[in-house]
């Protein structure tokens, strides 16, 4: 097994790592809407997808995968209604993609987060 860490500086919150690669599947931690500065991207559920998005796509290149790469995704929300927003910007990120999704409601997300994603991915031999 290997953790993997994006360069751009991303650090975890907890005592975690971003990724695992084994064999030639990566599973991701769940990502939430902060950039590599600490920064929170969650005014808007469309504004913390992306980011939450963007720190998926880092982790899968600091490993080697791309977008179409990814498998599985569950997406963990504070509030069902924000639904369609974060659907839209999902489906704007992944294209013509479409990885298997789980989605659920939880009563709360670290760092007060809207929207927390991870992901499992898989190269073809």
């Amino acid at each position: 097994m290997k953790p993997v860490v994006p360069s751009n500086g991303q650090t975890p919150i907890g005592p975690y790592s971003p990724g695992i690669v084994t064999g030639n599947t990566l599973y991701t931690s769940g990502q939430i809407p902060r950039d590599a500065s600490g920064t929170m991207h969650n005014d808007t559920i469309e504004t913390a997808t992306q980011q939450v998005l963007e720190n998926l796509r880092a982790v899968l290149s600091a490993a080697g995968f791309a977008t179409y790469d990814v498998v599985k995704t569950t997406v963990f929300m504070i509030d069902l209604a924000d639904f369609d927003g974060m659907n839209r910007t999902y489906a704007e990120f992944f294209g013509q993609h479409r990885p298997a999704r789980s989605t659920v409601q939880v009563s709360k997300l670290p760092a007060g987060a809207r929207v927390e994603i991870e992901c499992i991915a898989v190269k073809e031999s």
